[in-house]
């Protein structure tokens, strides 16, 4: 699966989501409800890397892939809304091709 670009993102996508439900649902609590903010700082920077990676992984698959432009930005319109890439995966991704 990591073989293909597709592949990547999927992973990328999966992991940027999940990172991103713990950071929401689980550190913000703990900083704010607890005044423990050690989560957000390590759930919040493995976030970001993931996030950067998914949004730069979803522009080289569009080039790789020659999707429309319209799908990568409904992708980065995902990667911010909880759950999104998730449900980006499951409309979008799971069903294509690696091959090109």
């Amino acid at each position: 699966m990591l073989t293909s670009a597709l592949g990547r993102l999927r992973i990328t996508g999966f992991l940027e989501g999940f990172s991103f439900v713990i950071l929401l649902f689980i550190a913000m609590p703990l900083k704010y409800m607890l005044g423990k903010p050690e989560a957000v700082r390590l759930f919040g920077m493995a976030h970001g890397i993931l996030f950067i990676a998914f949004v730069i992984l979803s522009a080289h698959a569009t080039i790789f892939y020659r999707w429309p432009v319209r799908k990568m930005l409904i992708l980065w319109l995902a990667s911010v809304l909880p759950f999104g890439t998730f449900l980006a995966d499951y409309k979008m991704l799971r069903h294509m091709r690696s091959e090109r």
